[in-house]
């Protein structure tokens, strides 16, 4: 079947073709020191534990991953990995937070041929669980989960109907975390499908949460999620780290021409093995993500797999879902 992001890398592969971004001035980009770089395992060891079913999760059995963060305690998990994704909410001594993690989309389903393309990484296409339809397009949000935000923000219409999915359980199993872990953070996680809803998690729960609640997100392989007023709402609000991972088509989709923008927060790795914190939003600097892949056709789709710091969030290279 030829999903909606299938249309937009092969229209946006096109649009770039014809024009590369100018380079825009930008803040001083700074490069992250090993201990900064070793401070994100944890979180990329939570958001590939996601990748495994409920089932594992929710008694933390889920072999290398789990073990990564062995004291983990969960609370609920949920979904069937094909019209839901996989979720889990529960709390992580070591930084005294509730966790919140999505699974993201099966590799295996990330590619779909375009006719005379013999590049792989210029087929690269979302799951079709969630990412079936042509006619994607860019909506307000849903005025009963984000009550009170101005009606110019608008996010991409599958991402939100996914996050609507599982909204009100994992608002409930945070609340009751919270309650019974007495802590006040909350620390939200993903890869790739499920980095975009975590991101819109950071959006949501926050809105029906104490004002005495802190929020920290740090996602993976994450995809343009909105506009320009919903990036403004993330830097403004939320205090989000999305990482990507070399030449990841995932990143550069949806396209800029279609009113999608990343919101600040990009650490990009380089091909070096060094990783890059690239302030500003979509910044166009061959240090990251825009600038070092400038249209699908020079992208690597391997790369979203990770590796993130030696540690392969999903894959064949991943570590499995058994001890």
């Amino acid at each position: 079947m030829f999903s909606f992001l299938s249309l937009t890398l092969l229209v946006g592969a096109l649009s770039v073709v014809k024009a590369t971004p100018t380079p825009e001035k930008r803040a001083s980009i700074t490069s992250l020191t090993s201990s900064q770089i070793n401070a994100f395992k944890s979180t990329t060891f939570f958001s590939a534990a996601a990748y495994c079913s409920p089932s594992v999760t929710i008694n933390w059995s889920c072999g290398g991953n789990c073990a990564a963060n062995s004291g983990f305690q969960p609370i609920a998990a949920g979904g069937d990995g094909d019209d839901v994704q996989f979720w889990y909410v529960g709390f992580d001594p070591a930084s005294s937070s509730i966790v919140v993690a999505h699974q993201g989309t099966d590799p295996s389903e990330l590619y779909v041929s375009f006719d005379n393309c013999s590049n792989q990484s210029a087929n690269a296409l979302y799951s079709e669980a969630d990412l079936t339809d042509v006619d994607f397009f860019l909506e307000t949000l849903d005025t009963s989960l984000f009550p009170g935000l101005s009606s110019s923000i608008e996010v991409h219409n599958g991402f939100q109907d996914e996050q609507a999915e599982t909204a009100p359980q994992i608002l409930a199993a945070v609340k009751s975390g919270l309650s019974k872990f007495k802590t006040t953070k909350v620390l939200l996680t993903g890869h790739s499908l499920g980095a975009a809803l975590s991101l819109l998690d950071s959006v949501y729960l926050p809105l029906h949460l104490p004002s005495s609640t802190t929020f920290q997100t740090i996602v993976y392989g994450l995809p343009r999620v909105g506009n320009q007023a919903f990036a403004n709402y993330v830097d403004a609000h939320l205090h989000l780290t999305h990482v990507n991972n070399q030449k990841d088509p995932v990143p550069i989709v949806p396209g800029r021409f279609l009113g999608f923008v990343h919101p600040s927060g990009e650490v990009h790795i380089n091909s070096d093995g060094s990783w890059s914190s690239c302030p500003g939003q979509d910044n166009t600097s061959s240090l990251c993500i825009v600038g070092d892949e400038p249209n699908l056709f020079d992208s690597t789709l391997s790369n979203h797999d990770g590796p993130y710091n030696n540690i392969f969030i999903a894959g064949s290279s991943a570590k499995p879902c058994t001890a």
